[in-house]
């Protein structure tokens, strides 16, 4: 099949032709769902194109068609496509990273935000947006954590601004239940989260947030975004420049246990 087929269409009519073609018996819409626990609607609508795709759905369509990761590379395309053209490459590339490190100094990085901390965001950001858009952008979002939930997740570096705690996005609520997914996360084995305190001294990447994806080769892409832009770092020289710059950012950081205190501490106070 054409390689340049809109990923979305394409995930339709692969989802329908496997259904169709099942080895045992022809599926109607209403065994598939059953297979893979979803409603007959959620089917009807991901072949005829329509809302957004469960983000659970796809692995479970590989794992009942054997189609070795066909639905879940699909999906990961028809992601990448919902983001800004310069973070595409990067959502393409964050599956396939054995380590993540990030800093971020204005809000919590999309791999931890809470359902309720995406959505705020998103409408902040766009005031005019649809719900059925917000539905999708936020779904999107969450499909990416998968990759922190599989039976081999990367190891993840994450440093914040203290300033990321304390701002209120979405209210006193989401506020709370985003900073208790903080410890949340902070708590897994393969994740070390920091926060950088007002008190430290002004970092070089204050100015914006950075990305570091170390791929199984050994090598690093970084991904360095503004408010509006965002760009794709490749040249050995800046990657290490950038990736030292990093290193000091964490030295300067409280440790684990420090900012897990911290965190604890505005969560029960807000």
């Amino acid at each position: 099949m054409d390689d340049e087929q809109d990923p979305r269409q394409r995930f339709a009519e692969e989802c329908r032709s496997a259904r169709e073609l099942f080895p045992e018996r022809r599926l109607n819409q209403t065994q598939l769902a059953r297979m893979v626990r979803v409603s007959k609607s959620t089917i009807s609508r991901v072949e005829i194109c329509e809302g957004p795709i469960p983000p659970d759905l796809p692995p479970l369509l590989d794992q009942v068609f054997s189609t070795d990761g066909l639905f879940k590379r699909l999906y990961e395309q028809i992601a990448a496509g919902t983001y800004a053209e310069h973070s595409r490459r990067r959502i393409i590339l964050e599956p396939r990273a054995r380590a993540i490190a990030e800093w971020s100094p204005t809000l919590v990085p999309g791999l931890l935000q809470t359902a309720a901390y995406a959505r705020a965001q998103f409408r902040a950001a766009d005031p005019r947006a649809t719900e059925r858009e917000l539905v999708h952008k936020v779904g999107s979002r969450l499909a990416r954590q998968d990759i922190l939930r599989g039976s081999s997740p990367p190891d993840l570096s994450v440093v914040v601004c203290e300033s990321v705690l304390r701002r209120n996005v979405g209210g006193p609520k989401v506020r709370r239940d985003q900073l208790a997914a903080l410890l949340w996360y902070g708590s897994q084995p393969t994740t070390v989260l920091q926060v950088l305190p007002f008190s430290a001294n002004a970092p070089e990447l204050l100015d914006g947030s950075l990305s570091i994806l170390t791929m199984p080769g050994g090598g690093n892409v970084l991904f360095t975004e503004g408010l509006r832009s965002g760009t794709v770092i490749e040249d050995p020289a800046t990657v290490r420049h950038l990736s030292r710059s990093y290193d000091a950012l964490r030295a300067s950081a409280l440790s684990r246990e420090a900012s897990t205190d911290l965190i604890r501490e505005l969560m029960e106070a807000s």
